[in-house]
């Protein structure tokens, strides 16, 4: 059945591909985005599509809508390191009004609401894989806890509304997500990889380099995502690759699929990021076994297309 969404961070990176997934099986796509980190570029294709628009809108600002609406999704919220470091007030803002905002326009619509959270809630976890009956380990005073904080405030504000006012809610919890349509310059490791090894330079690898991370390719991640938002899990659940890689080993790759002659070399972890956590990988037995969801593109896979668009970028 088609339905009409509207769609909180539709320009960015993973809403972009978000929005392509719902169109392209008959939805109505309302994307709204301040394009404080999404790029219009990103839904370029999309602008003279007939079931799509883009209203450029800070969701820390009341939201109208016109209409019925079937579901609101909330990727609103820059989700790097060089945010954290540069916007960590407009995360917190973003996390909380922003959220709240989005869930006031769901409860007046009657709309399911879709909340994407982050594997960072489980902070530097001491469990692995983390499952989403784990708590975490999760500094609320480090640099990354602007964005760590607002995550765990947005899920306990959505659960909250779900209690109180009776609205049907989805919280996912997205583990690394990569590929195409991420900013260059947007601090993430895959990025600062792919770039480093395009321009010969110097690979960097903070600390030891052998911290883990689990990467989903975005296709395989948009998947998960409309899988839970049409199942019947209220969530949290975990949405991510298990497959669990160091950043040597990612590094290693990135040089490789370039055939690049830059060098792997070991720099101290710089102050942005204290409180990186040493490992990530998650536990998918709730979707896999409830919905049956799994990731498919291999690391090198997904890296190869991510790395073909960055050479066509130049």
């Amino acid at each position: 059945m088609t339905q009409r969404v509207v769609l909180a961070g539709g320009a960015g990176f993973l809403g972009s591909h978000l929005a392509d997934f719902l169109l392209a099986r008959g939805d109505e796509v309302i994307a709204v985005d301040n394009l404080c980190t999404g790029r219009e570029q990103n839904v370029a294709h999309l602008v003279d599509h007939p079931r799509f628009q883009l209203v450029r809108h800070d969701v820390t600002q009341p939201l109208t809508v016109d209409g019925h609406v079937d579901a609101v999704l909330n990727l609103a919220s820059p989700a790097s390191p060089t945010d954290f470091a540069t916007m960590p007030l407009a995360i917190l803002q973003v996390g909380s009004v922003g959220t709240r905002n989005l869930l006031d326009l769901a409860v007046a619509k009657q709309a399911r609401f879709f909340l994407a959270s982050t594997s960072e809630v489980y902070g530097d976890p001491l469990v692995t894989p983390q499952p989403e009956s784990y708590l975490g380990n999760v500094s609320s005073i480090g640099p990354r806890s602007c964005y760590d904080e607002a995550k765990r405030f947005s899920e306990a504000t959505t659960m909250s509304y779900h209690r109180v006012h009776g609205l049907e809610v989805r919280i996912v919890r997205i583990f690394n997500t990569y590929g195409t349509r991420m900013r260059p310059d947007d601090g993430r490791v895959v990025t600062n990889f792919v770039w480093q090894a395009i321009r010969g330079e110097p690979v960097t690898l903070y600390g030891t380099g052998e911290q883990t991370r689990s990467f989903c390719y975005v296709s395989d991640e948009v998947r998960g995502l409309a899988a839970v938002l049409d199942g019947p899990l209220t969530g949290p659940v975990n949405v991510g690759n298990p497959d669990e890689f160091t950043m040597r080993e990612l590094a290693e790759l990135v040089v490789e699929l370039l055939g690049s002659g830059s060098p792997i070399v070991l720099a101290p972890m710089p102050p942005e990021r204290e409180g990186d956590p040493l490992q990530r990988r998650p536990d998918i037995t709730l979707i896999r076994s409830q919905l049956g969801w799994e990731p498919s593109v291999s690391l090198r896979s997904g890296l190869q297309l991510m790395i073909d668009e960055a050479t066509r970028q130049g």
